[in-house]
Formats: C-alpha cells, structure tokens, sequence
C-alpha cells in the first residue's frame, strides 16, 4: 500500500460520495484518474486490504426492527456444510464461524444474522434456518439487537 493507496482509504472510510459517478468524483479530488481509483479500489479488493465494497443499511431506518444475530451449536466437523447452506440463504445478511467457549456455557460457533419487520417474520427466519441445517444444528438462540452500535470500520488518519 503506497501514499496514494492511503488517501484513497482515508477519502473513502466514511462512504462513497453519493453521486451518480462516485469513482469519478474521488479521482477529481484526489488527482487522479477515474481508471486508477477504480484499478486501485480493485486491487486493494483482491490483495485483503479492503475487505468488500458495499452499503452499509441502517435497519431501524428501513423499519427493520427484528434484528437477531441467530448462533448455532454445530460440531466442528459440521460447520463447513452448515456454514455454506445457511450463507445460501438470501435472508441472512451474515454468516460466520466462531470458536465456541464452552466453560463459559457457549457452545456455539455459527453465526447468521437476519433482518425483519416483525416478530413473526423473525420466527420464520429463524425456523427456515433450523429446516435447512436438519440434525447439524444441536441448539441454537436468537440475539436480538435493540440498537446499533456500530456502523463503521477501522478508521485511518491522513
């Protein structure tokens, strides 16, 4: 990553602008051409550094107010099919793997998130995951958020 690379994160952390050529726009504020931002953004892509391009919904906003991060105790030697059947599914937003703490009482290690507008709606979700993952899912519980309370990435100084 090279001083240039730098200013294209620090310019871009807190969003695209929104106009109807945002590449173009940064390129104008940052000296350069709207080839080379994209060909930059691209590679930063590929290379790790910037991990995905994307829009980042207030929920609460779009009045989706049944916001459940669903976990999921699955045998490690599961997670691999759980974890890519429940990412097929085009409701959840999130889908990971997490290591489980069980001393702690915590035996879950598959996450996916879901959105909804209403409790029933949630239910079904949540019940649509359990269908899919059959005998691998041994239990699961729904977190369901209240607020956001965070929105945002790693931030860079300039």
């Amino acid at each position: 990553m090279d001083d240039t690379d730098r200013r294209l994160i620090v310019a871009t952390q807190s969003g695209l602008p929104l106009v109807e050529q945002p590449y173009h726009a940064l390129a104008v504020q940052l000296g350069l051409s709207p080839r080379e931002v994209m060909d930059r953004m691209e590679h930063m892509v590929r290379a790790g550094v910037i991990r995905r391009i994307g829009a980042v919904p207030n929920h609460y906003a779009l009045g989706y107010r049944f916001n459940g991060m669903t976990v999921w105790d699955v045998a490690n030697a599961d997670i691999e099919e759980a974890g890519t059947r429940v990412a097929a599914l085009a409701f959840v937003s999130h889908c990971y793997q997490r290591p489980p703490i069980l001393e702690a009482g915590w035996p879950y290690s598959l996450f996916a998130m879901i959105h909804a507008k209403d409790q029933a709606t949630a239910d079904h979700l949540v019940q649509t995951i359990a269908d899919v993952l059959g005998p691998l899912a041994r239990g699961h519980r729904v977190l369901f958020s209240t607020r956001i309370l965070k929105k945002t990435g790693l931030r860079m100084s300039a």
